[in-house]
């Protein structure tokens, strides 16, 4: 049966459609027009739903496909009882059989007018933006690179020496025709690092809307713009910096005059007073993971995980002081290597794939923090409104005003309306309500207290998980300080180095007077610094810390909601989700209490057309096994998309470190999973040594990370229904729906695990059912790493690759689904 009525899913996703010019819908409408949406008419499905390892209320209403091989499978009847007792995880990018997938590109493909240049690494957000505005057949695609990982090679960021992976096969070799230098601290080494990450566009098209999408190489448009475009503008600098212009012999290694500039607040404020001299002008873009398409034909791609340290040195500084500068370089890390000077990263990033004069700009208005997407509401005659999240556990939701209008929506003067507005970051109130706080210098400060954003945890468990902590900004003489930037911890208690005496973090008893009753003018010496400081401003400001809000959609049938994918509601480091809100851990023994694994939420902004600063609250879908209390079937969903009809498509991204209960490394470990476990990292019965399981390892219950779809309309609405999963070790990111081709990345297939030999692993896993009331035993085989899509193409034990892949239906069809 559906999970909601009729009425039920027309209320919760709105019958009408809002007025406003959402994410881009071709073939059904042109670019830049208005989704079409059949909000009423009620169509089954019209494809066999994925068979995933755990039960889900789909399998007992519909037949699934379960794949036994590459491209090879059967049909499972419907069942009452769901269960399998062994399954066996395929290493494909597994599809309904109505379907198929084919690579459209991978990296290290050589598709741009120079020879040398080649496609890169980690794929993630993608847009495509036709020719002329108009065909879905022929256009650019824009392709995030988001970070480097192993088996691109053995000194990638947070490789160990002793992860037993020494002596295996690496892919970079295999792919691009040399070996990298095994010194960590080459320059060439670094360079390549950098090269690989930021993003590539490519001409792709097909003959018809029923044909495969292929890249039209060596395209004059076709370019890179990576971690390092621009070097060459250091030759400009005093400073020893001067002659670091290059990492390598090769042409593109020897550094470019691209690099990208600045908008905004800290552009003016801020970049001037840069150690590396060089005011608005940047050098490369990086860590770049999803994005936004406008309606005006540009890309928005979100620079995320630019924070270095000393194990993930791809990357500059993240701490700043009170005038937004960098506390100072990371040494060893590529900020330091090359001078990249932290506060000129971890932005939204503008781009015209179309038009390679359009010099790529970074809009600081919008804020600094790991950028995951924006979600763009464009109305004529009203102001641009942005939605975004940080994707850091603690991390804010935002809301971006502008102070101008837009005249059309497919203008591209729109570009400049990101250059002034208002940042606001979300409260949530416990009842259902939410205020936008606006971040500027005269907001009042007013963070809210550890004890109060953990108190529902406290109150099941009588605990905190990290003692429920929240990051403020350092200032030199607040609470005893005598350094500048950077921040502090704040807990519910003090805690203190047992060893050396020295202080942890400050209690929040002693610790909040000295931040509360204040204005951020009293923290920041201009609203520049504001906004490179967004992170710990916006706790200054009693911003509502949340579960790492990734994907953020605007409703098409409803421009005032805004779906939110909230991904992993656990502490950490950065900060702890309030659990009034949130599931931040699991809150009894009892086997089907709800798993802390992230929720779909939507906000319902009160104001008519977005720039409101009050809102209401819900949560749409929780993660979990389905039989949990709440569960909806799925774990750590990310990114997020609307179809042509209307349903919502979430991809989930479950930490590589326990795909099927896996550790990583040359010779995984089996991780305890066991359903009795309470709170977040710590056994409920402390008397048996050798109950060690956390509720983190619950993810191995989902196998590998998949793609699914929730129908709005018709007999399996509001139903969870898996559509694919991908191969071992990755994540399926950056779906984008043209006309009846969904196109997809394939991202770091093979993570941290060797890719030859390869071998086979096998486990029993605890899997709860269906019903909550018990749980059963599967015996789970999987491949130890990943050979995609090398595989698929005649090399049964090659490289894995990240791809950019499109699916679309083996019978010709109009529409996706």
């Amino acid at each position: 049966m559906s999970k909601f009525t009729r009425r039920q899913l027309l209320a919760f996703f709105g019958a009408s459609a809002g007025a406003a010019v959402l994410a881009p819908v071709l073939d059904e409408k042109l670019f830049g027009s208005n989704t079409v949406i059949a909000a009423d008419k009620f169509t089954p499905l019209k494809f066999t739903p994925l068979r995933l390892p755990h039960p889900l209320p789909i399998y007992t209403q519909e037949k699934s496909y379960l794949a036994t091989g590459i491209e090879q499978g059967q049909v499972q009847e419907a069942s009452a009882n769901a269960q399998l007792s062994s399954y066996t995880v395929v290493d494909d990018v597994v599809v309904p059989p109505e379907y198929e997938r084919y690579v459209i590109v991978r990296w290290g493909d050589r598709v741009f007018p120079n020879q040398e240049e080649y496609f890169g690494y980690n794929s993630d957000f993608t847009s495509f933006i036709p020719i002329n505005g108009k065909s879905s057949n022929d256009g650019y695609l824009w392709n995030n690179h988001e970070y480097i990982s192993y088996p691109f090679s053995t000194t990638v960021p947070g490789f160990t020496t002793d992860s037993g992976l020494e002596g295996f096969p690496t892919s970079y070799p295999l792919v691009i025709g040399e070996d990298l230098p095994e010194d960590r601290t080459s320059i060439e080494l670094l360079g390549e690092f950098m090269y690989n990450i930021g993003g590539s566009i490519v001409r792709i098209s097909r003959e018809d809307r029923n044909g495969r999408f292929a890249v039209v190489s060596g395209d004059s448009k076709n370019r890179r713009i990576h971690g390092l475009s621009g070097l060459a503008i250091n030759s400009q600098r005093n400073d020893s910096y001067k002659n670091v212009t290059s990492w390598g012999s090769k042409s593109y290694q020897k550094g470019d005059q691209n690099y990208l500039i600045g908008t905004g607040p800290a552009a003016t404020e801020v970049f001037n007073l840069s150690s590396d001299g060089l005011g608005n002008k940047i050098i490369g873009t990086g860590f770049n993971c999803s994005g936004g398409t406008s309606p005006w034909g540009t890309v928005l791609s979100a620079e995320e995980n630019f924070q270095a340290s000393t194990s993930s040195f791809v990357g500059v500084q993240e701490s700043v002081k009170a005038n937004g500068t960098q506390t100072t370089y990371i040494e060893g890390t590529t900020g330091a290597t090359f001078g990249l000077v932290g506060e000129k990263y971890g932005y939204m990033v503008e781009i015209d794939p179309d038009d390679p004069s359009f010099r790529a700009r970074k809009h600081t208005a919008l804020g600094r923090y790991r950028h995951e997407n924006i979600a763009l509401r464009v109305e004529a005659g009203k102001p641009l409104v942005g939605y975004m999240g940080d994707d850091r556990r603690g991390g804010h939701t935002w809301k971006f005003v502008s102070s101008g209008t837009v005249s059309s929506p497919t203008d591209k003067n729109n570009s400049r309306l990101f250059e002034k507005g208002t940042l606001y970051v979300a409260r949530y109130n416990a009842d259902g309500t939410g205020e936008w706080i606006p971040l500027e210098l005269n907001t009042a400060t007013n963070p809210i207290p550890p004890s109060t954003l953990a108190s529902v945890e406290i109150a099941a468990l009588g605990r905190a998980s990290n003692n429920g902590n929240l990051r403020l900004p350092r200032r030199s003489g607040v609470l005893g300080q005598t350094s500048e930037g950077g921040s502090i911890t704040v807990t519910i208690e003090r805690v203190t180095n047992q060893t050396t005496g020295a202080i942890t973090s400050y209690g929040e008893d002693e610790a909040l007077s000295a931040y509360q009753g204040k204005k951020l003018s009293d923290f920041y010496s201009s609203q520049g610094a504001v906004l490179v400081d967004a992170f710990l401003a916006a706790n200054l400001a009693g911003g509502t810390p949340t579960a790492r809000p990734e994907d953020l959609e605007i409703n098409p049938r409803n421009s005032n909601e805004v779906f939110i994918a909230y991904t992993d509601g656990a502490p950490s480091g950065d900060g702890y989700p309030d659990s009034r809100i949130f599931i931040v851990s699991k809150y009894s023994s009892d086997i089907n209490a709800a798993q802390p694994s992230g929720s779909l939420f939507k906000i319902i902004e009160d104001g008519s057309d977005g720039t409101g600063t009050t809102f209401r609250w819900e949560r749409f879908a929780k993660g979990g096994e389905a039989g949990a209390e709440p569960g909806d079937g799925f774990a750590n969903v990310d990114n997020l998309v609307f179809d042509s009809r209307g349903n919502i498509w979430g991809c989930t991204d479950m930490s590589t470190e326990a795909h099927n209960g896996f550790t990583t490394g040359g010779d995984p470990e089996l991780l305890q999973i066991d359903h009795r476990v309470a709170g977040a990292n710590t056994p409920p019965d402390t008397n048996d040594s050798n109950f060690n399981a956390t509720t983190s390892n619950l993810i191995g219950v989902f196998g590998n990370n998949f793609l699914f779809f929730i129908p709005t309309s018709g007999p399996e609405a509001g139903e969870v229904v898996p559509f694919a999963y991908g191969p071992p070790r990755c994540e399926l990111t950056g779906p984008t729906f043209v006309g009846n081709t969904l196109i997809l990345s394939v991202q770091h297939p093979g993570e941290e695990v060797p890719f030859t030999p390869q071998e086979t692993l096998t486990r029993e896993i605890e899997i709860l059912s269906l019903d909550g009331t018990s749980v059963f035993t599967q015996q789970r085989s999987v491949p130890r790493g990943s050979n995609w899509p090398s595989n698929i193409e005649g090399n049964s034990e090659g490289p894995p690759r990240p791809c950019v892949i499109g699916i679309r239906r083996k019978q010709s069809s109009n529409r996706f689904v």
